[in-house]
């Protein structure tokens, strides 16, 4: 097998993806020469190495079990580079995006116990079991936010724009290699060589890692993570499966939960594990709660009725900063106004006249918010200036109508920054610039009041792309500090 890794010729290895996804993928992990790219002269390396042997590192370095499957990406001789202000953006941010989801979790207890924001709660509790919904307000804990944050960043022309905050992220076991693998060849990785494990370890000290079965294919990941978490010598749980034991031996654990829950009901015995969380028989994180996994938070940050609260809930740093960052955003609401009122910048009365709008006013997302199968990747997602006209309409029909069971969220669409990256070339066996445009996406660990920021994934896709996600056609690379 390592010949064959020399040789570069094609191996399937598993890598998780960045996003949970419910099902597993299959894919594999190979250099796919992609046509239209000129030839330039290729970065120089940090080290001695050439492009080459930077690249058989990274495929050689490769946990002999892989760490994915399903997919496809391609490789480059080098990190992304950030530069030091950057680094101290993504810092400072990590810290705001905790100060706003603990300010989330007050402002939804607040409408629940009858506030005068009464209808935030009604809106995030829309579609919802009634069972989720209670849980959600358990006493127990009614206090507990996530313990890692990942904001998905497109690097822009004017700085970085927040597409998602994600609470239950996938990668942290890729980016933790990535960046193990990139600081080998003498890089300089944002969070260290180390910073991911020792960051999940630090957070989750001595956890188990449960993965269901629809989240499978995300357990070599998780199996390479708590495996370097032993070897450091720092507390460590073990990574199980619901469908391998009845509920009664997890009693007295702690669990970090990996899967979804608007995906409960394809999770073994998960109905016996809520109610020991409930007893405090077991503990699990993220909390059971699920209106903090809703993306319609992004647009209520935004909403006229609650920039009051929100000027008192944040520092004027933090809410700067916010501003800054997340786009603006409407939640899609069917309500009449008043025939004096319109909707806060887009000066229209009704959402009907929206479907009117030209191109270029339509530069504009509409996605889905949270508790749904398609609320992650890239599913649920329409970018209104790559629709028809009538495609447009549609997907404002469809959001509107789906409403009282799934609200959905609009933003501006902000176009991602072109920028260009080595990435190695099978066909010509050499590394080529590729112009490209770039999802960051940093992992903040919580401790205390402190977000810190272990590493960043970069995914660069083809300029052409609008939804930068992963795809064959992308690159996979840890950010360095240049």
């Amino acid at each position: 097998m390592q010949s064959a890794i020399r040789n570069l010729r094609r191996i399937v290895v598993r890598i998780p993806w960045p996003n949970p996804e419910p099902e597993i993928a299959h894919f594999a992990f190979r250099v796919v020469p992609l046509p239209g790219f000129s030839t330039m002269p290729a970065l120089m390396p940090s080290t001695s190495e050439t492009p080459l042997e930077r690249v058989r590192h990274v495929r050689d370095s490769m946990p002999e079990g892989g760490m994915f499957e399903g997919k496809e990406w391609r490789v480059s001789p080098e990190p992304f580079p950030l530069d030091e202000a950057q680094v101290r953006t993504m810092e400072a941010l990590g810290t705001a995006a905790l100060a706003f989801q603990r300010a989330c979790n007050r402002l939804y207890f607040e409408s629940a116990e009858g506030g005068p924001h009464a209808w935030v709660a009604r809106l995030l509790d829309q579609g919802k079991p009634e069972r989720m919904v209670a849980l959600g307000r358990q006493e127990r804990w009614r206090e507990e936010v996530p313990r890692v944050i990942r904001p998905d960043l497109i690097l822009t022309e004017t700085g970085l724009s927040i597409t998602e905050l994600d609470n239950l992220p996938g990668g942290i076991g890729l980016t933790g290699w990535l960046g193990e693998t990139y600081a080998a060849l003498g890089e300089n990785i944002v969070g260290g060589a180390s910073g991911m494990v020792e960051g999940f370890a630090k957070a989750y000290p001595g956890n188990d890692i449960l993965v269901s079965r629809e989240s499978q294919g995300y357990q070599p990941e998780m199996e390479w993570l708590n495996g370097r978490i032993r070897e450091k010598g720092l507390p460590a749980g073990a990574v199980l499966n619901p469908w391998k034991l009845p509920p009664s031996e997890l009693a007295g654990r702690d669990i970090y939960r990996f899967f979804e829950l608007w995906d409960l009901d394809n999770v073994e015995h998960s109905a016996e594990l809520l109610a020991m969380a409930e007893k405090g028989e077991v503990r699990i994180t993220p909390p059971v709660k699920p209106f903090l996994e809703e993306k319609l938070w992004l647009g209520l940050f935004w909403s006229p009725a609650l920039q009051e609260w929100w000027e008192q809930a944040l520092t004027p740093e933090h809410l700067a900063l916010l501003k800054q960052c997340i786009p603006y955003g409407w939640v899609l609401d069917p309500v009449k106004l008043p025939l004096h009122a319109e909707w806060p910048r887009l000066g229209i009365q009704s959402w009907e006249e929206m479907k009117k709008f030209g191109n270029k006013e339509r530069e504009l997302v509409i996605k889905i918010s949270g508790w749904s199968e398609k609320s992650w990747g890239s599913r649920g997602v329409n970018i209104g200036h790559d629709l028809s006209t009538e495609g447009w309409a549609a997907s404002i029909d469809e959001a509107l109508a789906a409403f009282p069971t799934n609200p959905h969220l609009m933003q501006r669409f902000h176009r991602g920054r072109v920028i260009a990256h080595p990435v190695w070339d099978e066909a010509k066996q050499e590394s080529v610039m590729m112009q490209g445009r770039v999802r960051l996406c940093p992992y903040y660990f919580v401790l205390g009041d402190e977000a810190k920021l272990s590493g960043v994934l970069a995914t660069i896709v083809p300029a052409d792309k609008k939804i930068l996600h992963g795809m064959t056609d992308a690159m996979l690379v840890p950010c360095g500090v240049r």
